[in-house]
């Protein structure tokens, strides 16, 4: 056996056993009650209050060894926690738990000539393989709706964040005991080998029903094109900001430096501002000194360097680059049809946002712009599962199969169709 043959084999005794057992409680925890999935939620989100201390401290294990590897900026900032971040996830739990069943749910009905009574209802998906970098807050979020969702999960996080990750993954799992539901339908890869993620995309199709990839441009890429299952995830988040002639000046610097700078590592951070041509006087001398005064490194198009100081010459690759720094690109456009037209070309159809108080404008951008979030007057940060309304969330979809927008708990699930006779034969 050649060296290749013995990594593949040694990864497979790990990986086919996760892959058995999930599938096992995966078929039970379909038939559960929401109730029982409920109190796993409650007990785990106790449980990591409870451990705060023990997850601070492997995480700052975690952040000292990643500063050591050259971590910086939005990737340290993905992997790092707090106290309030430790207590946003248990919050972020029990607002899952909260959440209506979405299992079961009648999503239509209806009765045919011949007596036959069809019902089309909600279903979990299955087994949900996630594989994500950095942020260890996605051990928690992830795990926890595919657990609402009647999902047994298979977690995969970065090397960065094992010991952070390892943590929560343990009280998640004492939730489930205390609830009674079969520890296996939450289980943790316990190898950082990166073939383990070559493994699961290329050799689990048997039981893994869909893959969630969150991470860099890098890892998603990897996953769709390796991935033997459905995939469900965004490529990157280029998001916009367009300042429409008839936006509000106030409105408009508040909107632009919390889309930029409140996280400017999340995907939903605004990476491009483009303003009317008709109003970029009057606009951007305000809008760009906020985000200069933050720390914002602004590129600009000709007329932006001509207008305002302090902004650096854009080049094209700017328009289609995901920054996730304190940095963003500036462009003035004709009119809203050459805004829309603008994202059409170089965005990524995650967010985007328009600026105005104009609603036939603000109307004609909602609907002509085709992205999975697009907002009026709003920031593009809340672009996310919890400001949604949704507990929380495993990720963000840009594709047009399954789930767009924020991924929830009702987002992964599935549905089949139940027919009830009285005899009926077809003719």
């Amino acid at each position: 056996m050649n060296p290749t043959e013995k990594v593949t084999a040694s990864i497979a005794a790990i990986m086919d056993p996760i892959g058995i057992s999930a599938r096992r409680a995966a078929a039970a925890l379909a038939l559960s009650g929401n109730d029982d999935r409920n109190r796993a939620l409650l007990a785990a989100a106790a449980a990591i209050r409870v451990s705060s201390a023990d997850i601070l401290a492997a995480n700052e294990v975690d952040v000292h060894e990643g500063k050591a590897k050259g971590l910086r900026g939005a990737m340290l900032d993905r992997l790092m926690l707090d106290a309030d971040r430790v207590e946003a996830m248990a919050t972020g739990i029990e607002s899952v738990a909260e959440l209506s069943n979405p299992i079961g749910k009648v999503i239509a009905e209806w009765d045919r000539p011949n007596g036959l009574k069809i019902q089309r209802i909600t279903v979990p998906l299955g087994v949900i393989g996630i594989i994500y970098e950095s942020r260890p807050n996605v051990t928690a979020d992830a795990a926890v709706l595919c657990l609402k969702a009647g999902n047994a999960s298979i977690l995969r996080g970065g090397s960065e964040s094992v010991r952070s990750s390892s943590a929560i993954f343990a009280c998640l799992r004492d939730g489930l005991a205390v609830a009674g539901i079969d520890t296996d339908a939450v289980q943790m890869v316990p190898t950082t080998d990166r073939a383990a993620v070559g493994y699961m995309l290329s050799s689990m199709s048997e039981w893994i029903d869909v893959v969630i990839p969150r991470g860099g441009k890098s890892l998603i890429q990897r996953v769709r094109e390796d991935a033997r299952v459905p995939v469900i995830g965004h490529l990157e988040g280029i998001c916009h900001v367009y300042l429409h002639a008839a936006a509000d000046v106030d409105m408009a610097r508040d909107i632009v430096l919390n889309a930029k700078m409140r996280r400017t590592g999340v995907c939903g951070a605004a990476e491009t501002i483009l303003v009317d041509r008709s109003a970029a006087d009057r606009l951007l001398p305000a809008v760009l000194a906020a985000l200069i005064d933050a720390g914002c490194e602004v590129r600009g198009d000709a007329e932006v360097t001509a207008l305002v100081s302090g902004v650096r010459a854009a080049s094209e690759v700017d328009w289609s680059t995901e920054y996730l720094d304190a940095i963003i690109s500036v462009r003035v456009v004709d009119d809203i049809d050459q805004a829309i037209a603008h994202i059409g070309q170089y965005g990524s159809s995650h967010t985007e946002s328009i600026v105005t108080a104009d609603m036939a404008a603000a109307e004609k951008f909602l609907r002509e712009v085709d992205s999975a979030i697009v907002l009026q007057n709003a920031s593009t940060q809340f672009a996310d599962g919890g400001e949604f309304g949704m507990g929380a969330e495993i990720g963000i979809s840009t594709g047009r199969v399954h789930a767009r927008g924020p991924v929830g708990a009702e987002q992964l699930t599935s549905y089949k169709y139940i027919v009830r006779g009285s005899g009926q034969v077809r003719p």
